[in-house]
């Protein structure tokens, strides 16, 4: 997803009155949850990427990957919207509709597929390489 794309995922929360970091990272373990099954933390440590760093999970995924992860937080985006909820528990609930919509999606394309969606695979040797790659030119 686009910074711009997640930027309105987080700003329809802001305007629904979440604002505290542990509510967006509940609200948006929920949207993952219905999507993969799994949480952002349980998806990187599936994805072995370092649990307490910094690393973008967006930065390890496939191209499926990040269009289900697209397609629950926009599902979860127009819901809110259109339903504009009052409490963290509405928008709680919101975001589990939203990501079940995607999982859905998902499970169906691996149906199709005859393969999983999410994969192990992560990025973290070719990201080294770039940085490798940089501090060479730097010297």
């Amino acid at each position: 997803m686009g910074p711009q794309k997640c930027e309105a995922f987080l700003r329809e929360w802001k305007e629904r009155g979440i604002e505290e970091k542990k509510d967006f990272a509940i609200l948006t373990a929920e949207v993952s949850k219905a999507t993969f099954g799994m949480t952002p933390s349980e998806y990187k440590e599936f994805k072995n990427l370092p649990k307490q760093s910094k690393t973008n999970l967006r930065d390890h995924m496939n191209d499926l990957e990040l269009i289900f992860t697209m397609l629950g937080e926009r599902m979860t985006t127009e819901l809110s919207q259109d339903e504009k909820p009052e409490t963290f528990d509405k928008s709680k609930d919101v975001a589990k509709r939203g990501g079940k919509v995607a999982g859905n999606a998902r499970i169906d394309a691996e149906k199709e597929l005859g393969r999983p969606v999410t994969t192990r695979q992560n990025y973290l040797y070719i990201t080294d390489k770039k940085k490798k790659l940089i501090d060479k030119s730097k010297e």
